[in-house]
């Protein structure tokens, strides 16, 4: 049953891969619907070039304008300058497009909050009313799945929230690692949620979790959490051979990679954690619940430690798109003269 799951999600890939190229970029019904590769990711894919996912909420919820279009500017730019081609995520008229325009990234800069910010339920939502719609980590990883990226940058995953065990909020993050065998370079899990119960979850998904150059489990702005790890990689090529692993083995879960924020950007943990207790204090107090959560904890935060927070926030995601690269280029090379995916581990 696995090899005709792949069997068909490949054929699925060719036909939007194809359909695409065929068209310079221009969208065409597919066995996947609506589905517009730009040229340069269409190319890549194509030809088994390293290709790395970008999300693009970070765009719209992140920060404001025009920081946020200079950001994913300048993260588009590191990838390509470690050897990967960036395919930035995103629905825009209702159409999933995977890999944008400078026009297309400036124009969800500037629409900003107003964009749909869209995880695996919303999906079908967005596109059937044809509105604009910035791709989560779920929602990211399920495009990236479907035309064959195997690598994901962003900054910081989704998790199980304070009191989740009261409030059930466990964002649909974990359960898509689960289920997509993507990997998500990230700079662990941010200091807002429950790390342990995020961690715990996880193992329960089956979710392999490794950190980058390190025991511990990073806290998104800072390096520490106080949390172990089960695995620890040090070089692109020790991530690029557990991707390929996890591939070969057909496990259908996705892999977590948790790499910690330079240490000369890192936020002092006492700082951020009292930021982190006082916005959620007004949170609860404004009734502020669901997806409007976060990006409400990370502005407070952000503004109650004067930007220390964004200045992180944006120095994480820029070293997260260097790694992500690296080990996208090497899982390429891995993979280059791999043909079928049936050589030895």
């Amino acid at each position: 049953m696995a090899s005709s799951a792949i069997s068909r999600t490949s054929n699925l890939r060719s036909h939007v891969q194809f359909t695409v190229s065929q068209s310079k970029g221009n969208v065409h019904e597919s066995s996947l619907g609506l589905i517009k590769l730009s040229p340069e990711v269409s190319d890549a894919l194509s030809h088994r070039k390293p290709v790395v996912a970008l999300e693009s909420t970070i765009i719209s919820h992140g920060m404001p304008y025009p920081q946020n279009f200079e950001t994913a500017k300048n993260v588009e730019q590191i990838v390509r300058d470690n050897g990967a081609v960036p395919a930035t995520v995103a629905i825009l008229d209702g159409i999933p497009c995977i890999g944008l325009s400078v026009d297309e990234l400036q124009r969800l800069a500037i629409v900003g909050p107003k964009a749909r910010k869209t995880a695996r339920r919303d999906i079908a939502h967005v596109v059937a009313t044809r509105g604009i719609g910035s791709t989560t980590v779920s929602a990211t990883m399920i495009f990236a799945s479907m035309v064959g990226i195997h690598v994901f940058v962003t900054g910081g995953i989704g998790g199980v929230h304070r009191h989740g065990e009261k409030s059930m909020d466990i964002s649909s993050d974990l359960t898509e690692l689960g289920r997509t065998p993507v990997t998500v370079i990230s700079a662990g899990v941010k200091s807002i949620l429950d790390i342990p119960r995020t961690l715990e979850y996880l193992e329960t998904q089956g979710v392999c979790v490794a950190a980058y150059g390190t025991n511990e489990f990073p806290a998104f702005f800072t390096e520490i959490s106080g949390c172990k790890t089960p695995c620890r990689l040090d070089t692109a090529e020790e991530c690029a051979r557990l991707i390929d692993a996890n591939m070969k083995l057909n496990l259908g879960t996705g892999i977590l990679i948790a790499v910690p924020i330079p240490k000369e950007h890192s936020a002092s943990g006492g700082v951020i954690e009292a930021a982190v207790q006082r916005a959620l204090k007004e949170a609860k107090d404004k009734g502020i619940t669901g997806s409007a959560e976060t990006p409400f904890l990370l502005a407070r935060v952000s503004e109650l430690t004067g930007g220390a927070s964004l200045s992180s926030n944006i120095a994480l995601v820029k070293n997260n798109a260097r790694v992500g690269a690296q080990i996208a280029v090497a899982l390429a090379h891995r993979r280059k003269f791999d043909v079928g995916g049936t050589s030895k581990l």
